[in-house]
């Protein structure tokens, strides 16, 4: 067991150090501010730190550590505490030393970035920090709250340390991405790793299932889409004949999450996730400019420019959605309750209903299958899957068509969807030709680990690193104390 013990070490180290490449961004310790005693939450954690000895706590706002430009405080070390805790992680094994040694990492790849000339957008981190506070704002329920929960004295106070912190993280990620971005791995050397491993301690993986859906919406009429495209007229007029405020009818009428800013977004440019139609309208206007209204994928909109910065625009937005009706709403449920018959029957595969009656663009042509967002394959894990989804899915069996149930999307819009398990995976051990994709995944990630510690080895000894001398007794991972 000690080589798969030391596998799967060296996979969740990796998970925190490359961050975005696996999808997923790093969350490091020191995000945030002080939000309760310090005093309390070290009397509860210093003595679980794994030092040699114990050590005396530094003075409030002392420099911990220097890496190249930026500045390690104690009190960094509390906050990150204080993070893991918000996010619902355990702190019970978590050590000064090792959060300490986190943020070295953190600090040398930001610092590094920066020698490298890797840029960040200011648009992309304020947007970022933007979702954050609406996060907090819905769970505390107002800005003040959130100001006070983190010992800030406004709003803005907060969200100018947001900035330095998020752009640090940012700077972070790009630049472990690009120590990584040009490690591959070959067929020998999956084939290597995977026999390296001893038979009886080679990974299980976890039952897996392939899923095909069908979705009927109910119609939007005519007579729905004339009206919203009217009332998007109205309001435009107001805002280019009367000169009311674009933000303010935002707040008022506009049906998506950016209501609350004003329906403002920043920083669009070419490629940013978003629909085609709506990039194409915000580069054919100039600042100042309100679009006449248009349709995407989600719904109507009406848009202004609100500055222009080269390649990249910030742009507020209106979106309403046409209102459907009970009637609508009935024929779609049986329709789709007459397409579940039929398949159920045998007078039609789910494919081939799929094919021809979803109305979903996305899965249709490939007959409903679902594609995992996460891994690119059609493959999903039962443990890791959306609870919505899973709790349709767990109990069918393969070919098994589910119940019709309703959904509804982020926007509110409502659909009918039935569901099929095409293919199940039970629980197993790793097999070299069924699970060749992961076990590629798998010595991929080692072979990364490797590439990320070579390169700090050499950057800890090409950096100024100076750790405060009550640090001097942590068993760091790395050589940050130049022993």
């Amino acid at each position: 067991m000690k080589h798969i013990k030391i596998l799967i070490t060296n996979v969740i180290t990796l998970v925190v150090c490359v961050g975005q490449l696996l999808a997923q961004e790093v969350v490091v310790p020191d995000s945030t501010g002080v939000a309760k005693s310090t005093t309390e939450t070290l009397n509860s954690i210093t003595k679980k730190d794994t030092v040699k000895a114990p050590f005396k706590r530094y003075k409030a706002e002392g420099v911990t550590a220097v890496v190249g430009d930026y500045v390690v405080l104690d009190t960094d070390i509390d906050k990150g505490y204080i993070e893991l805790q918000s996010q619902g992680i355990s702190i019970e094994n978590v050590s000064r030393c090792q959060l300490l040694g986190k943020l070295l990492e953190d600090k040398l790849y930001a610092h590094h970035a920066k020698q490298d000339s890797i840029v960040v957008s200011d648009a992309e981190i304020n947007a970022q920090i933007d979702q954050q506070l609406d996060y907090m704002i819905s769970e505390l329920g107002d800005a003040d709250k959130v100001a006070k929960y983190y010992r800030k004295n406004n709003i803005a106070e907060l969200k100018s340390e947001l900035f330095e912190v998020n752009k640090t993280i940012k700077l972070a990620s790009e630049m472990q991405r690009k120590v990584v971005e040009d490690v591959e791995i070959t067929p020998e050397e999956t084939r290597e790793f995977f026999f390296s491993i001893p038979e009886d301690e080679r990974p299980i993986f976890s039952a897996e299932v392939e899923v095909a859906q069908i979705v009927i919406e109910p119609e939007v009429t005519k007579e729905a889409r004339d009206a919203v495209i009217e009332r998007l007229r109205e309001i435009r007029a107001d805002i280019v004949d009367n000169g009311a405020s674009f933000a303010t009818k935002a707040v008022l009428y506009s049906k998506d999450g950016t209501a609350q800013k004003g329906g403002l977004i920043e920083g669009v440019t070419r490629t940013s996730p978003l629909a085609k139609e709506f990039k194409d309208k915000a580069f054919s206007l100039l600042e100042g400019e309100v679009s006449e209204p248009f349709e995407t994928e989600f719904g109507f909109h009406i848009l202004y420019i609100d500055k222009v910065r080269g390649q990249e625009v910030d742009v507020r937005h209106i979106i309403l959605f046409p209102e459907v009706t009970q009637i609508t709403i009935d024929k779609a449920k049986d329709e789709i309750e007459a397409i579940r018959e039929k398949i159920v029957n045998g007078e039609v595969t789910f494919a081939e209903a799929a094919r021809n009656s979803s109305d979903e663009k996305e899965t249709r042509n490939n007959g409903g299958q679902l594609v995992n967002p996460v891994t690119g394959d059609t493959r999903f894990d039962l443990t890791k899957m959306d609870p919505a989804l899973s709790a349709y899915v767990y109990n069918l069996k393969k070919g098994e068509v589910s119940k019709v149930y309703s959904d509804r999307d982020y926007t509110g819009k409502s659909s009918f969807k039935i569901l099929t398990l095409t293919n199940r995976y039970e629980e197993h051990r790793a097999d070299y030709s069924k699970d060749y994709e992961k076990i590629k995944e798998l010595a991929l990630k080692e072979k990364q680990i490797e590439a990320i510690k070579e390169w700090q080895d050499k950057k800890v000894k090409e950096t100024y690193i100076n750790v405060n001398e009550d640090y001097h007794d942590c068993e760091f991972s790395s050589n940050w104390l130049n022993q």
